[in-house]
Order: structure tokens, then sequence, then C-alpha cells
């Protein structure tokens, strides 16, 4: 009988897979897996490896340093930083060096999440010398080089110990900033404390020393760590308070502070520094640099930043570079250029001079009346629409806002939005059908506010969508909503007079780490 074409075809794959040359030996049942536990072998992805509950203990074995990312496959910011974390991986085996990278997929490995306390994704640990007990949370940039510089610093000496006065001219000489820790006692509690400072200061070079002769050479007769510079003042002293020691928190403020210029230009290369030296008043000078009568005015502006060093960022922002959209965030165009204007980054309130005069006294004037208050913010707002409380969803701006939300016969609701936030977007068409739902109801006000055109002075909106709800009554009392965002959970809200239901506590997945909602973010500007 003559077989079909398709199962001879089958037939000769067959044997031409599992046959010994012509031979017709039957094919064999594929071979049961080797009973007992499962292996610690490691293996690599891209000179990662890649670790389990199984490999994990091996892996700190056999590497004395390991940094771990703890990742989830559909995490868009893991995705972002895997090629990063690959390179980085790769200029560390290029080095021959002992820094050692790894990953752990966290949905397939609960059991090390738990361990290692992870709620967001991706999250990165630093272990040394097999000490699975106490990590090291990774806090430096989320680039190859920066994450290799991290890991040098970590894991090698955080400062160089000078010994003599050429060795620390020779260091004082190599960096535009260089901090020297003079310490009488090598043993003490506070040079550990500034080489755990060294050791997260990533873009700074440290040195240290006990020896009298740099002591005297620098004219220091006490515990001191010195700041030397190649700008401004050329050097900034942070003395150790003798019974207090040496703190931390105090000494990393005085490095961010003094390292920065006392006039910072605003750029790409600038703008993480001067929002991540923690100064929250910052004064901005906007001028044209290729007109020589504005370049003028950088002297005056210049006198008046030292007494307010610490206190106030002086920042010149030039409007013709690429700066557009610092001159939109302040609602400005570069033909207002000269001028100035300052900005709390806590509160996002902005401050506009009295005067066009822009010379050291005017300066010093206007810095000290914001900061004493004489001076009011400057809050923005779009003018009132003709047609606001015509649909179901009343429109507020900064002109018709506490007219509306503190009338004492009202119940408002509002949302706070951002044209851009998705969460918003998504939202949008139920804030609609809550208004429609109560239209009918006179103490009910549903209403929004756009937060990136209008501003207000009673509070500042942080993130998107923000919703509160301000009850009737002389109080002026405001109720922020932290519930669910349907029409069912709303509506509970309502009519219950404003109070909360009940959190719900689902399981749900671990988030990306920093995506809950849409956060305003300094480096938007």
């Amino acid at each position: 009988m003559r077989l079909p074409s398709l199962l001879l075809l089958f037939l000769l794959t067959v044997w031409a897979l599992d046959g010994e040359e012509g031979g017709k030996e039957e094919a064999k049942a594929p071979e049961e897996a080797p009973s007992g536990p499962p292996s610690d072998e490691l293996l690599e992805e891209e000179d990662i490896l890649v670790l389990t509950r199984h490999n994990f203990d091996r892996a700190l074995r056999e590497h004395r340093y390991l940094l771990v990312e703890f990742y989830a496959p559909w995490c868009g910011h893991c995705q972002a930083l895997a090629p990063e974390y690959a390179k980085a991986a790769s200029l560390l085996k290029n080095e021959s060096s002992e820094l050692k990278l790894a990953k752990v997929d966290g949905p397939a490995e609960q059991d090390l999440v738990v361990e290692f306390g992870v709620t967001g994704y991706p999250v990165l640990k630093f272990f040394q010398d097999g000490d699975r007990s106490q990590p090291v949370e990774f806090t430096g940039p989320r680039e190859a080089e920066g994450i290799v510089r991290w890991l040098k610093r970590r894991s090698g000496p955080a400062a160089t110990q000078l010994e003599t006065e050429a060795e620390a001219a020779q260091l004082i000489d190599s960096q535009d900033i260089v901090i020297i820790g003079f310490f009488k006692d090598l043993q003490d509690e506070d040079v550990a404390e500034f080489l755990a400072v060294a050791k997260d200061a990533l873009d700074l070079t440290f040195g240290y020393t006990d020896r009298p002769e740099l002591f005297q050479k620098y004219g220091l007769s006490n515990d001191t760590v010195v700041l030397f510079k190649k700008f401004d003042e050329g050097r900034a002293d942070f003395p150790v308070d003798e019974e207090l020691g040496l703190d931390k928190v105090d000494l990393s403020h005085f490095l961010i502070v003094h390292s920065m210029h006392l006039v910072t230009e605003f750029n790409s290369e600038t703008s993480r520094k001067i929002f991540g030296a923690r100064i929250l008043n910052h004064l901005l000078l906007f001028i044209n640099q290729t007109l020589a009568t504005h370049k003028e005015l950088l002297t005056g502006f210049r006198e008046a930043a030292p007494p307010f060093r610490g206190e106030v960022l002086f920042v010149v922002v030039d409007v013709a570079g690429e700066n557009a959209h610092v001159l939109q965030y302040f609602n400005m165009n570069a033909t207002d250029a000269p001028t100035l204007r300052f900005i709390n980054m806590d509160t996002t309130k902005k401050y506009v001079p009295n005067t066009e005069e822009i010379t050291a006294a005017s300066v010093t004037t206007f810095c000290q009346d914001i900061l004493s208050g004489k001076i009011k913010p400057q809050l923005r707002s779009q003018e009132i629409p003709a047609d606001w409380d015509q649909k179901p969803v009343k429109v507020l701006v900064g002109k018709n806002f506490e007219k509306v939300v503190f009338d004492e016969s009202k119940n408002v609701f509002v949302k706070f939005y951002a044209p851009w936030c998705t969460h918003c977007k998504e939202m949008a068409q139920t804030w609609v059908d809550l208004a429609e739902k109560y239209k009918d109801h006179e103490d009910i006000i549903i209403a929004e506010l756009d937060s990136t055109a209008n501003e207000l002075e009673a509070f500042t909106i942080r993130g998107f969508p923000t919703l509160k709800y301000f009850p009737a009554g002389p109080d002026r009392k405001v109720i922020e909503y932290t519930s669910a965002r349907d029409l069912e959970t709303f509506s509970k809200f309502l009519d219950s007079g404003g109070v909360l239901p009940e959190p719900e506590k689902p399981e749900v997945p671990i988030p990306e780490a920093g995506t809950n909602d849409s956060k305003i973010h300094k480096d938007e500007l």
C-alpha cells in the first residue's frame, strides 16, 4: 500500500534525525530530567549573571563585589536601564575587575523579592564580601559610566591618605574641587563618617591626613574638613564639632553648597547639579549673552551673591541659548531680557522685581524682601471663561478659584490636572459623568483647574491629578481625596458629605518605581 506523501516525509525526517547512517533504530523517548536539588549553576547574559534563589548564595561566595538588579520583564524603567546595565558589565569585564553585575527576575523570584524588601522595579542592591544580610542600596546614576564609577568608589578607597605637603599639593592641584579631611586621630569615628560621605560623592575627589605639618601648612589647629576650589573664594572650611562630632548630613550639605559656583549658568550640563543642590530658593538672571550691555549686568549680579550662599542659588539663563523651555515655564519671551525672576522650588512660587534696575544693590534688596515676606509671589492665572459655569464640569482659574471653592453654601469637588497628564486623560470622562450625575444638586459643584496655567497662593499642587473637596461652611476646610477614581466611589464620597471610603486591599503586582501618578519634576524646566 502506498504511503501518503506527508507521512512518508515525516518518517524520513525521523530516520535522518534519530538513526545512525542507514540504521533503523526506533526514536528514543525523551530522557527524564534528573531528580535531586535544583542546579546552582551560574549563567550569564551579556556579561550579567542571571540569579535565582538556587544560585544566589553561590554568586555571593564567588564574587566579592556584586551589584544585583531586581527587575520585571514588563517594566519600562527596567527596559530603559537594560542597555546601560549591559554596557557597564562589559566595561568591568574588559578591565578584569572584581566587580560583577547580576540580575534577578523579580516576578519569577518572589522569595528573593520578599527577602530583600523590593517594593518597585528596578531596584539595585550592592553586596560585598558575601554579606547577604546588609546589602547597600545603589544611589548612583543609572548610566553605564556612572554605575561603574559608583561601584569603584564603593569597593575601593573613597579617599587618599596624605602623608606629605607634596602629596597634598599634588592632590589639590589635580582637580577643580578637592576635599581634604584633617583629623588628629585617624581611628576616630569622625574619620569613618567622613569616608562614608566620600563614598557617595562620586563627582568629588577626597583626601585625609593626620600629619601635624599639614595642619600647620593650611592654618588649622582642630579637626576640619576643607574644600579647596579653583574658583570663587578658593577655599571653604567645615570645622568638626568637638562635642557632637562630624555630622554626615551637615557635611554633605556643606559640600553641595560650596562646590557650586556663586553664579551658575543654566544649561544641559549644569541643570542636574542645580536641581540637586537642595537649595530651594533660586534667583535667575535672564540675559542675552551675545549683547555686551547684558553681559555687563553679571558684575553686579555676582557681587550680590556671597551673602546668600547656601540660601539662594544664583543662576544665569542665556535667552539666546537653548533655554526656550525655561522661558516658557516663567511665561516669558526672549525680549523680556534682561530681567530677574525668583522661584522657590518647593512651593514653585515665583516672584517678579518691582524695578527694571539690575545692580548689586537692587539684587540684594530683591532677595532680602522676598525672604522677609515683603514681596508677594506672582500667581499666574488664565482669564475667566465667559461660559465657565455653563457645563456640568465648572471651569476654575486662579482669578475665580477662591470665590467658588470657598462659597459657604456649596460643596465643591475639584480636579487639578495637567493637559499632558495621561492619568488625567484616563479619568476625564468619569469626571464628566460625575458632574452630569450631580448637576441638579444645587449644593454640589464638580469643577476642574488646569494647574499648569493657574497658580494658587493657598497651596501647591505637586502631582496630577490631585483631587480636593471643599465642604460647605465658614471653616474653609479642605479634604484631600485619595481613594479610587471611579464613578461609584466618587458618588459614595459625595453622598457621605466628603467622608473617604475605607481603602480596599487587593493583591496587586509590584509597581515600577516612581510610576504611580504623574509628578511634577524639577528637571522639566
